[in-house]
């Protein structure tokens, strides 16, 4: 009479074969996650629903689907991963894989990240470069920010703002910085009188 094989299974994850033998694990499971920048500056939560093979005592491969729920905290970079243990795909005689998600981040319209800073390019006109005047950005997190600019603005000038930079994910509390890159704006053409008054203002 044949009798079917059985695997065990101990706690720690490790399996034995009827040999003793270690059992091998599936191979790991990767899937990328995009995240926009707003939910990697206030966290967010995801529901993924996923499809794997799970195995049957009987040694068949049934489909299963099961929905995960993803906890994205605030300050999490691209290339974080969140392992489910034992979530991949099942095989016969093996441990079932891993499943990782691997963060990935989607390209913002105003900010660009840079480890734990924000940058913004700004551009102003010649006039506002010298005589001043008023940034108005939206925060991540949906709060007007107004910056005043008052000293002179020269080509490649950098305006740095403490603490309204992306979170740090292991110094709750603490952001990065908001660093304004300036492109100073200069007209095509004058008009001698244009030309003139400058001279005469500037005192050159």
């Amino acid at each position: 009479m044949n009798r079917s094989k059985s695997v065990r299974f101990q706690k720690d994850g490790s399996g034995a074969g009827p040999s003793g033998s270690q059992t091998r694990k599936a191979p790991v499971v990767e899937n990328h996650l995009v995240c926009s920048l707003e939910d990697l500056y206030m966290g967010a939560k995801r529901k993924m629903k996923i499809s794997r093979n799970v195995s049957q005592p009987n040694g068949r491969l049934v489909p299963e689907t099961e929905i995960l729920t993803i906890e994205i905290k605030p300050g999490w970079k691209k290339g974080t991963k969140i392992t489910f243990p034992g979530k991949g795909n099942e095989q016969v005689n093996q441990l079932p894989a891993d499943l990782v998600f691997i963060i990935d981040e989607k390209p913002h319209d105003v900010y660009k990240r840079d480890g734990s800073d924000l940058i913004v390019h700004q551009e102003i006109s010649l006039v506002d470069a010298l005589a001043g005047t008023t940034i108005n950005l939206t925060t991540l997190d949906g709060r007007d920010l107004a910056i005043n600019v008052s000293n002179v603005v020269y080509p490649g000038r950098q305006l740095v703002i403490a603490e309204e930079g992306m979170p740090i994910a292991k110094e709750p509390g603490k952001k990065g910085n908001l660093i304004i890159k300036f492109d100073v704006k200069f007209p095509s053409r004058l008009t001698p009188q244009q030309q003139a008054d400058i001279r005469r203002v500037l005192g050159a």
